[in-house]
C-alpha cells in the first residue's frame, strides 16, 4: 500500500496518503454534511459545512494518531518504520520487518486500539465539559461524533482479523503459547477466514434488506482481510523458506556487457534481442559503470536510438543501492520494493562482485515450491552462479 501523496514527516516518519483516501474523505464529509443537517435544520449552510469538512480532518488525524503509536512502540523495539499510509479501509504502518518477540507483537499490535479509546474517551469528556448549553452546538456535535467513531474505530479493530489489530494480538498470543510464528500465523488466519466469511455473508444479507451500500461496503472488507490474511501468511512462509539463503547464493556473476558509447539500436538489434538476459553491464574501458535493461530503453522514441548512447539511458552503479553477498536475501526482496528494481548490484571491497536479478530469485522459490509439492524436506542450498 504505497501513497501517492506525502504530508511530511513525524518523529522522522513519513506521513502519506492513498488516493483512495481521498474518496472515503468525501463520503464521510458528505454524510456528515447530512446528518449534521438533519439533526440541526437551524444551523445555516456554511455551518454545516465547515462542521462536516472540520469533522473529517479531525477524524483524518485520529488516524493518524493510531498509527502513529503502533509506529513509535514498533521503533521502541528496534524496528524501522518507512512509512505511514492511510487508505480507504484506515490506515498501515510499513515497517521494514516483523516483530521479534510474542510480546513486542502484542504491544505493537493493541497500542493501536488503546490510543482511538483513549481519543474517544477524551472527545466525551469534553462534550461533558463544554455543559448542556454548547453540547448541540457545532463543537459539541463535532466532538461528539469523534469521540463515538474512535471508540467504533478501537472496538472494529480489535476483532480477531488478520493483519488487523484484533488479528495481530491473537496471532502474539496463539505465538507465545505455541513458540511457532508461522504456527500463529497459520492459526490466525483460519480465524479470520471465519471472521471475513462473516462479514461477507453479513453484508450481502443486509444488502438485499436495504441497507445499500453499507452493506457492499461490509462485504468488501470481508473479502480484503480474506486476501490480506492470505499474503500475511504467504509472506511469513515465504521468509522462512528463505531463511539462511544469501545473496551470494543467488547472485549471477557472470553477465553480457555493451560498451557504454554503442548506439541504442546497435546494442537492441546486435545484443538485447537475442540475449537470454534482461540484464546488461555497461562498462567504460573495460570497467563496470552501470546497468541497462529493456526498461531503460523502452522510454526512448525509436527514431532516436541510431543518435542515443546506451549511456545516456543507463542506470548509473553509483546511483543504485547495493548490497553485500553475506545479506540476507529477505533483505535484498525488502530493498526491491521500495526502490522498485529488477535487479540490484552486490558489491564488496568498494568492486561489483556480481548482479542480483528478481529473474533469479523467483527461480529459486519456483524450486522450492515444486519441492515443497513432492513432500521433499528441507530447503536446497544453491552455490553462486
Amino acid at each position: 500500500m504505497r501513497s501517492h501523496f506525502s504530508l511530511g514527516k513525524l518523529f522522522g516518519i513519513r506521513i502519506g496518503v492513498h488516493a483512495s483516501w481521498l474518496l472515503i474523505a468525501f463520503l464521510i464529509a458528505f454524510s456528515l454534511g447530512d446528518s449534521f443537517h438533519l439533526t440541526h435544520p437551524h444551523w445555516s449552510y456554511a455551518t454545516v459545512a465547515v462542521s462536516a469538512i472540520l469533522t473529517a480532518l479531525l477524524f483524518f488525524f485520529c488516524l493518524i494518531l493510531h498509527e502513529l503509536a503502533h509506529s513509535l512502540v514498533a521503533q521502541s523495539k528496534g524496528i524501522e518504520v518507512r512509512e505511514i499510509t492511510l487508505f480507504a479501509l484506515g490506515g498501515v504502518s510499513q515497517m521494514t520487518e516483523e516483530p521479534k518477540s510474542a510480546a513486542s507483537e502484542f504491544q505493537v499490535a493493541i497500542v493501536g486500539p488503546l490510543t482511538s479509546a483513549v481519543i474517544g474517551a477524551a472527545c466525551l469528556a469534553g462534550v461533558w465539559l463544554l455543559g448542556p448549553g454548547l453540547r448541540h452546538r457545532p463543537v459539541g456535535e463535532v466532538l461528539s461524533w469523534l469521540g463515538y467513531i474512535n471508540f467504533g474505530l478501537a472496538v472494529f479493530n480489535l476483532l480477531p482479523g488478520y493483519p488487523m489489530d484484533g488479528g495481530r494480538v491473537l496471532r502474539a498470543l496463539l505465538w507465545w503459547k505455541s513458540k511457532d510464528l508461522l504456527r500463529a500465523t497459520r492459526q490466525a488466519v483460519l480465524v479470520t477466514n471465519g471472521v471475513a466469511s462473516v462479514f461477507i455473508l453479513v453484508g450481502i444479507y443486509l444488502f438485499f434488506r436495504g441497507a445499500g451500500i453499507g452493506g457492499l461496503w461490509l462485504a468488501f472488507i470481508g473479502w480484503f482481510l480474506l486476501q490480506a490474511a492470505r499474503e500475511s501468511y504467504l509472506s511469513e512462509d515465504l521468509r522462512r523458506s528463505l531463511t539462511g539463503v544469501k545473496v551470494s547464493d543467488l547472485m549471477q556473476q557472470q553477465f553480457p556487457s555493451v560498451d557504454r558509447h554503442v548506439s541504442v539500436q546497435q546494442f537492441v538489434r546486435e545484443q538485447l534481442l537475442h540475449a537470454t538476459s534482461r540484464y546488461f553491464l555497461v562498462t567504460h574501458e573495460r570497467e563496470p559503470v552501470g546497468i541497462v535493461t529493456p526498461r531503460e530503453i523502452t522510454p526512448v522514441d525509436e527514431r532516436m536510438w541510431p543518435f542515443t548512447e546506451v549511456g545516456a539511458v543507463m542506470r548509473p552503479l553509483a546511483s543504485m543501492p547495493s548490497l553485500a553477498p553475506d545479506a540476507p536475501i529477505v533483505d535484498a526482496l525488502e530493498m526491491m520494493r521500495d526502490e522498485d528494481a529488477g535487479a540490484v548490484p552486490v558489491v564488496s571491497g568498494g568492486q561489483l562482485r556480481g548482479l542480483l536479478s528478481r529473474r533469479s530469485i523467483m527461480e529459486y522459490m519456483q524450486i522450492l515450491l515444486e519441492l515443497q509439492r513432492s513432500h521433499v524436506t528441507g530447503h536446497p542450498h544453491l552455490g553462486s552462479r
